[in-house]
This record gives structure tokens, sequence and C-alpha cells, in this order.
């Protein structure tokens, strides 16, 4: 069968979900999909809401049924759904329910495979079962950290004669792979759903489909561990700050100046209030492009200066982050060089040598590490644990790319109110 778009509404506004589903139908998506978030949010109004506005495409709505297979297909089919996704996860029992359920209402049904372990064999099993689509789903939690879908799709075509979706982070360089390794269906959401104009991201896509030829994306890319230098470059600290659910950022910790963007893995420092030994030979053990990262306990002596400044630029540091004093500052201002600080001080102490370079540290009230990530930018400092690193600067990313696609919202008219329906998340209480 010659490949399909799905396009995936994983959104949780029906305003929103149907404007962006008219413009990807507009860019040629054969198939428009009631994502699960949306759904959650929505109901089956929201089911009912798409297939009144495109009765001609066939509807999926993706339920992820785990339990009470029958009347949960029986729902969706009642709304309008075409083709209704169970979780492969769950039992046979309530699969087979499912299939019953959809015969009866002249739906069909797609199995997703997320989260299975044995996925080849349990598309065989499913295969018996006799469901209609199978699902190589990667989930976007673990997009983030670095998984394809690709991986696994080959031994799923050679195992089955069901017609394979693949979803998981698809978009214009990477769906044409997927096609050439078997997938029927190219499950595609932020790609779409996140980009500036999704009319010409979608038709970007299908060419890419049919084409069966990588083209280059608007959006960003899924970055892997070599390349997080440049994935933190693209963000902001408040980016990141979401992306690890409002955490990460160092308290009272400010840039001597305006339009830093500094990123590097840390090198850590503790000393006295005055005492600037420690800071001032951790600079000739940094590595370039390391950040040093100095706890001095808010001391308000200065222990870094013009001089330490120049040694740090010359040696091609990132920048220095120091809780405690800095000084020098009308001539280290002229030299560019990324330093944040709590405060400023024309006054210094002695190099008495204590404290050391390379323990775990507290720095504006945040515990770092040796190798963590480090960002400063205008609105202040983050850290970013090395262990979590590639999952935390891929859903910075993802923060982005959802922020740029509400600004495009508001440009063309709305209001952040209005395009968030802010009244309607608001918690209500008595």
């Amino acid at each position: 069968m010659k490949a399909i778009l799905q396009v995936a509404l994983d959104l949780l506004n029906a305003h929103r979900a149907l404007s962006i589903a008219k413009d990807s139908v507009k860019g040629g998506a054969d198939w428009v999909e009631a994502g699960t978030p949306l759904i959650k949010s929505e109901g089956m109004d929201i089911v009912r809401k798409l297939k009144q506005t495109f009765p001609e495409k066939t509807l999926v709505a993706d339920m992820k049924t785990m339990d009470t297979g029958a009347l949960e297909t029986e729902m969706a089919a009642k709304a309008g759904a075409d083709i209704v996704c169970i979780l492969a996860a769950s039992d046979d029992s309530t699969i087979l329910d499912a299939l019953k359920s959809a015969r009866s209402y002249g739906a069909k049904i797609m199995v997703d495979l997320i989260s299975v372990k044995d996925k080849v064999k349990r598309a065989k099993e499913l295969e018996k079962l006799g469901i209609d689509y199978l699902c190589m789903h990667v989930g976007i939690d673990e997009q983030m950290i670095g998984k394809k879908p690709i991986e696994i799709l080959s031994s799923l075509v050679k195992t089955t004669d069901i017609p394979i979706a693949v979803a998981g982070g698809l978009n214009s360089e990477t769906v044409a792979d997927v096609v050439k390794a078997g997938a029927s269906i190219i499950i595609v959401g932020g790609a779409i759903t996140k980009a500036k104009n999704v009319a010409e991201e979608t038709k970007r896509i299908k060419k890419a489909i049919s084409e069966k030829k990588s083209i280059d994306t608007t959006l960003f890319k899924k970055y892997d561990k070599s390349q997080l230098k440049e994935a933190f470059s693209m963000v902001s600290t408040p980016n990141i700050s979401d992306a690890m659910h409002k955490k990460g950022a160092m308290q009272g910790i400010r840039p001597i100046r305006l339009g830093f963007h500094m990123v590097g893995r840390a090198l850590t420092v503790r000393t006295m209030d005055g005492d600037w030994a420690k800071p001032i030979e951790a600079i000739d053990k940094a590595d370039k492009n390391q950040v040093i990262i100095v706890d001095v306990n808010g001391g308000k002596m200065a222990i870094w200066g013009e001089l330490a400044t120049w040694s740090a630029k010359l040696k091609d540091l990132a920048g220095v982050v120091i809780d405690g004093a800095v000084r020098d500052l009308d001539d280290i201002i002229k030299m560019d060089f990324p330093i944040f600080c709590r405060h400023i001080s024309s006054n210094a102490g002695e190099p008495k040598g204590f404290g050391e370079i390379g323990a775990e540290i507290k720095c504006g009230n945040q515990t770092v590490q040796t190798g963590d990530w480090v960002i400063g930018d205008d609105s202040g400092v983050v850290v970013v644990p090395q262990k979590i690193s590639q999952e935390i600067a891929n859903r910075a990313l993802d923060v982005k790319e959802h922020e740029n696609r509400i600004r495009e919202e508001i440009k063309n008219g709305g209001s952040l109110g209005s395009v968030t329906k802010l009244k309607k998340w608001e918690k209500i209480v008595g």
C-alpha cells in the first residue's frame, strides 16, 4: 500500500487542535488522529468535532486502551473514529473484546507496541488475534533519551503482513528511512503541530514520504550525547528550567552584563570568603570550554578579578560562575568573557589555599558536580546533571518549539490567555 501520512494531534485544547488539523489537511495529511492527551482533555467531544470537520478523512482515536476494550472502542466508534488504538501490553481478552466491538460499529483496531519488551513475539500473537494495524511507537519520553522507532521496524516487517504504523519523533529528515524500511503508515506529531507554518511543513513531510528522500526539517532534531553543547546553545535558561520541571536554576546569581550565552561542563571549586587561591589554581586545571563554578558560600570579599579573567579567557574557558564576589568590574566588562556572580566588591582577600577543586559543591543553592552542564544567559544560570543531560537538552528544545508555535498563534490574532484557554485550566477551589 502507498504510505499514508497520519497527523497526531497531541494537544490539550480543541480549538488549537482543529486549527492545526485544518492546516495539516491542506498540506496533504491523509489521516487525522485525536491524540491521547487531547482525548483526555476534551473527551469524546473532540472525536465528534474532528469527524464533523473532516468527514472524508480517516479518523484515528488514540485511546491507549488497557482495559474495558469493548466499552472504549464503542465510545470512540460511536463518536466517529474509524480506527481505535489499543495497547499491546493489555490482556488478549481486552483486545479480542475491542475487535468484536469494532466489527459491530464498523471500525478497525490498531494495536500500539509501546513499552512491549519483545515486540516481534507480541506482533505474531496479535496477528493471530486478527488485529488490523500494528503501531511501532517510541514515546515522547523515550525519544528524549535517544530511542528511535526504526531500530526494530525491519524485524517487525519480516514478522507480519499486518500494515505497520510508525511513530516517534519523525520529521521530513527521517520519514524516508521508515518508508524504505517497510512502514505503511507514517505518524507525525510535533514536526507538524509545532511548525511555524503547518501546511507547508506537512507538504514537506508528504514530499519526503512520496519521494523517499530526506528533506531538511524546519524544526530542531533530537540530539545525542556528542552534540549537547550545540543543543544547549540553542535554548534559554528558562527553556531548560521548564524542561526540568522548574528546577535547576541558581538563586541570586546574575551576569556581570547582559548578552552572554554561556554553555560548558563544570569544574567545581570550594573556597573561603576572600581566599582566591583555589579559583586561580582551577584555571590551570580546567579543560578548554569548561565553566569554573566557585562556591564561596555567598562571601562578599572578591575572589576573582581582571587578571583571573585574562587567564581564563586566554585558556579558552567557557565562563565562570561565583557564589561570592567579583571585582574590577569596569575592566572585565570590556573583555567579553561570561562571568556570573552574586556580589560586586572592591575588597579582595589573600591566597591562603583553603578549599578544594573537583568536589561536589553548592552554588546558588544548586548542587553541582564536576562534569555537569552549566548554561548561563541574561535570565541567570541553570545546572543540568550530566546523567540526564541528553534528555534535558531535547526536552528544552521541545519546550522552545512549543513556545514558538504559540507565539505564531498570538501573532495571528490571539492572546496568550485565549490561545492556551487559561481559565479552563484554573484550579477550582471550594
